[in-house]
């Protein structure tokens, strides 16, 4: 079970992290890495030095303790102090023999401190050791106890006040290092996230710009270099994904306004024709019947055109079909419905309709309605251009289905534009529609998955192809 104060503590850093800027958090992020990896490594290198200093003394006190081992060997054993010169800087050691019973101790007083754990050594119950004391003119100093023999021991000590003094420096000198490492680690971390987030600065001073002016046509500045390069980071990628996406936005936006003002201008007549139509009904009592007559079929006409007109407005502005309502659709009954249905509305022209053998099963995942609706425009519009007894010729395949009609065909300059919305060529112009069936069509074909062009038929005509998702 966590303290309660270690869980306000979080909370507190949590709160301090939400209200400080991503360049404040980057910044001490990164300061903190480095910091901690010069605090790291002084330290490391403290101990490192402070280990070797000591090492050194300590190997100078093992050679000291060999040479007085040495020198009184052949002789007789004394117990006693050897030498005791230690008390100078840098002078040979101070040495003394320690005897393991207390009794046999000389009358002359040890220079070097003695205790239970060099009668030990001296007795062989205890492994040589090294031990830190002070020494008489109160200088630190530097001890080494070790076996001399059977039931002695050998003591020799050296003044340590250069190796402190070099572990002293060695603080001092690593401690203005780390210090001057945070310092560096500090202006570093501002470095970094200043220029490590200067594309996600421009990034937000674009999107603050373009919610402000409602202008999708702004851009990121990029760097200089070929887009998809090598030396991309991912914050240049992601820079460019989002001048892609602002492209789209801009795209968008501009089809949305084209649209609008095309349906704006479109509705502009037929409204008007419905206001002159509905005053003048508001008059009836001073019209025959005859004009009463002929008002109203026009009132009624022109209410049928304009919620065409809007419902197709309304297919236009949905993208893509509805999920739940896809199912296995039988392409060839649609079609033949659909045909059929052709004919009863458009009885001047002949309807022939070719199924390919393999293709009478052929099933696609669609909105059934949809797909009816896309059919259903390619033979108005087929029917359309043709003249009274000209045939409209729908073949289906299994690789897609054909509509061709025998009318004037399309002309070179409008065919890059005939699915447009609200595109009308010249010879159009005085047929009955809004412009806007063939790009409802394509729009069902692409939200299918398939793909609507227009051609020119061999021999004159029409050619309308759409060819399902392989």
């Amino acid at each position: 079970m966590s303290a309660p104060g270690g869980g306000r503590r979080r909370a507190l850093g949590a709160r301090w992290r939400r209200r400080r800027p991503l360049r404040t958090r980057l910044a001490v992020a990164a300061s903190a890495a480095v910091a901690l990896v010069a605090i790291c490594v002084c330290t490391a290198s403290f101990f490192v030095l402070r280990y070797k200093l000591y090492q050194q003394l300590d190997q100078n006190l093992a050679q000291s303790a060999t040479l007085a081992a040495q020198e009184h060997r052949s002789g007789e054993r004394h117990h006693g102090v050897l030498a005791g010169e230690c008390r100078f800087l840098g002078a040979p050691a101070c040495a003394q023999i320690v005897p393991a019973a207390a009794a046999d101790d000389p009358e002359k007083p040890y220079l070097l401190p003695v205790n239970r754990s060099t009668r030990q050594v001296a007795a062989g119950e205890l492994a040589p050791y090294y031990s830190n004391f002070t020494l008489p003119g109160g200088k630190p100093g530097r001890m080494f106890t070790t076996t001399y023999g059977k039931g002695t021991a050998v003591q020799v000590a050296l003044r340590a006040d250069i190796a402190e003094r070099g572990v002293r420096q060695t603080a001092a000198i690593l401690s203005v290092v780390g210090g001057a490492g945070i310092l560096l680690s500090a202006l570093g971390g501002y470095w970094v996230s200043r220029t490590g987030l200067a594309p996600v600065a421009r990034l937000t001073a674009t999107a603050e710009r373009i919610a402000a002016t409602r202008d999708a046509r702004h851009r990121i500045e990029l760097p200089p270099g070929p887009p998809g390069g090598r030396g991309e980071d991912e914050v240049t990628r992601l820079a460019t994904a989002f001048n892609t996406m602002l492209g789209e936005l801009e795209e968008s936006v501009a089809a949305r306004r084209r649209l609008v003002a095309d349906a704006s201008h479109e509705l502009r007549t037929p409204l008007t024709s419905l206001r002159t139509n509905a005053e003048l009904l508001g008059r009836a009592d001073r019209l025959t019947p005859e004009q009463r007559d002929r008002a109203s079929a026009a009132l009624g006409r022109q209410l049928r055109e304009v919620t065409g007109l809007v419902n197709d407005l309304i297919e236009l502005a949905r993208d893509e079909e509805p999920q739940p309502l896809l199912e296995e659709v039988r392409v060839a009954a649609l079609t033949e419905h659909v045909v059929n249905a052709a004919r009863e509305h458009w009885p001047a022209i002949v309807f022939t309709y070719d199924v390919a053998p393999d293709a009478a099963g052929l099933t696609l995942p669609g909105v059934p309605a949809r797909l009816a609706r896309l059919v259903t425009n390619l033979l108005d519009n087929a029917a359309k251009f043709s003249p009274a007894g000209a045939v409209v010729e729908v073949s289906l395949t299994t690789a897609g289905l054909t509509v061709r009609d025998h009318g004037p065909g399309i002309a070179p300059e409008d065919l890059p534009h005939v699915f447009d919305r609200f595109y009308r060529a010249e010879r159009a112009r005085a047929l009955p529609g809004s412009g806007l069936g063939l790009a409802m069509a394509r729009q069902i074909a692409r939200a299918h998955g398939a793909e609507l062009t227009a051609e020119q038929a061999p021999g004159g005509g029409a050619l309308f192809r759409l060819t399902w998702p392989t």
